[in-house]
């Protein structure tokens, strides 16, 4: 009996403050967005925070950058799979406790984040993050998409995109201070004291909500889908992986674009067979949910790509602290905390199509101007670039959500706000895989060709190795027949260098491309006006 005091009086304390939070006031609504808000923030601020911690984390466990993505990749890749089945979840067991187990998840994924002894045991964490992110991300727009009437939920969404934008301020932010100042674990220990709150406010506020319709459980969709996508993104990463010694010619790596086409070809027939699918794929006859979950697609492979490459340019080309490559990211999120919420407000009154174009291509030309860094590259012109981002992603998101669960029925928004996050975190994953192959690719080439182009019997070559072998024994204590070979050596590090950054300029060129292929399905999108279909 001792033991059980206090849980009841816990019980009786969440009763009490429940009850204050009546479902037919005008404020719950406002409440539960504030609630909601918490786990959108955990959930986007560990899918930036890790950025700036991947080169200290890197050496902590002497790997490179192909077994390093899979931090990143793991995380998305649990909750695209989470995704859809948190739909399924919440219509069967209640959105309020699916909601409070994802913040449950989330919070032990980040503890057991912060205690990894080595990176399998960090990735195997970040799954555990991941699935409970895939259950706080489509709930909660579920939740707000549910309780907020059409003429008011634009503008909930643009207030909801808040915690997204602050996540991608101030994440970067704080884990470059904690990476810098203390250690890389803090980065996920940060999110605990944050679950906590989190899962208090969940229990106090929200009311518990089931859908009448039961749907039963797709076994085999969700293992086909299970499969298809971290089968496909493994053979995507490793095909030019250090350890891959056969390339894409590589018996596994043939095994698993074999399986992922097996698994995605299941998956199709099934969901499209049986009577109760784990993702309706029904959802895809409305025009605009298809049209719009193509454009976030896209958008997904730029602009989670491209946010894995900064901080890696920042930190190993320009000497950037930890802390200094976060703090480029503040403006961002200010921009577009500031700007989404007045998007959704003038979208009503306007043609959605027009800012979500408009921050298509000035996100785009953000990708193309990053795809001129170089040695020389001036902190103010990097500065630029995010202030584009920023604007632009405050821009896009909103009307493109908006414009995407117009006609959906109410019962069946919580599987399209599911497959909206579901497209938009494969992009994303696809990204960071497509990218990150892509960026050793292109190391390789650019090492190659700047290897052929020096000519070690010219003039100007033995000048400089004369110069700096000079330099070395004056100031480095070198002698004379040492010193050549290191100025040899200080050359060809240049030159590995240098072929880093125009690597990295080609991955960001090629972000700008998907980037503005995106906005070309923005024109076919319906919009309406005065109550008339455009």
């Amino acid at each position: 009996m001792f033991r059980i005091k206090p849980l009841h009086g816990f019980r009786n304390f969440i009763r009490a403050q429940n009850a204050t939070f009546d479902t037919r006031s005008p404020s719950y609504r406002w409440w539960l967005l504030a609630n909601v808000m918490i786990g959108t923030f955990m959930a986007v601020l560990d899918a930036t925070i890790v950025n700036v911690g991947l080169p200290k984390i890197m050496a902590s466990f002497g790997v490179g950058i192909d077994k390093i993505e899979w931090v990143l990749t793991a995380y998305m890749l649990a909750l695209a799979v989470m995704l859809p089945t948190s739909g399924w979840m919440a219509d069967r067991f209640g959105y309020k406790r699916v909601y409070f187990l994802g913040l449950f998840l989330f919070t032990l994924g980040s503890f057991l984040c912060g205690y990894s002894s080595s990176e399998d045991m960090l990735i195997f964490s970040r799954v555990i993050q991941g699935l409970g992110a895939g259950a706080l991300m489509p709930v909660g727009m579920a939740i707000i998409t549910r309780e907020f009437p059409p003429e008011q939920r634009t503008l909930a969404l643009g207030f909801w995109s808040i915690a997204s934008a602050a996540s991608v301020s101030f994440g970067p932010l704080i884990g470059g201070y904690l990476v810098d100042n203390f250690s890389w674990p803090l980065i996920f220990d940060v999110n605990v004291p944050i679950g906590i709150a989190g899962m208090l406010a969940t229990a106090i506020i929200q009311k518990e909500y089931r859908s009448e319709r039961k749907r039963s459980f797709d076994p085999v969709g969700f293992i086909s889908v299970s499969l298809f996508l971290p089968v496909l993104l493994y053979a995507l990463t490793e095909g030019n992986a250090a350890a891959n010694s056969g390339g894409w010619n590589s018996p596994v790596i043939l095994i698993c674009f074999g399986i992922s086409a097996i698994s995605l070809a299941l998956f199709l027939v099934t969901e499209l067979t049986i009577d109760e699918p784990l993702i309706d794929l029904s959802l895809f006859k409305g025009f605009n949910f298809a049209v719009s979950n193509l454009v976030i697609f896209i958008f997904g492979i730029g602009m989670f790509g491209s946010t894995f490459l900064l901080p890696l340019y920042l930190q190993n080309s320009l000497g950037y602290t930890a802390i200094q490559a976060g703090s480029v990211f503040l403006p961002v999120g200010i921009i577009q905390g500031i700007i989404a919420p007045a998007t959704g407000i003038f979208s009503k009154r306007m043609d959605a199509r027009i800012p979500i174009l408009v921050g298509a291509i000035l996100l785009s030309l953000s990708f193309y101007l990053n795809s001129m860094l170089s040695y020389m590259t001036e902190h103010s012109f990097i500065m630029v670039t995010l202030y584009l981002r920023g604007l632009a992603m405050g821009l896009m998101f909103s009307p493109l959500t908006a414009l995407a669960t117009i006609g959906i029925p109410r019962e069946k928004m919580g599987q399209a706000s599911g497959l909206i996050n579901v497209l938009r975190q494969i992009g994303g994953s696809f990204g960071v895989a497509l990218l990150s192959t892509l960026l050793t690719t292109r190391v390789i080439f650019h090492s190659q060709v700047y290897g052929e182009s020096l000519d070690q019997n010219s003039p100007a070559f033995k000048g400089v190795v004369t110069n700096l072998g000079n330099f070395l024994v004056h100031t480095a204590g070198s002698t004379l027949s040492g010193a050549a070979q290191q100025g040899k050596m200080l050359i060809m590090s240049h030159l590995s260098r240098q072929a880093f950054v125009q690597a990295i300029s080609d991955d960001f060129l090629i972000a700008a491309v998907f980037t503005l292929v995106s906005a070309i399905p923005v024109f076919f999108l319906r919009v309406k006006k005065n109550n008339k279909e455009l």
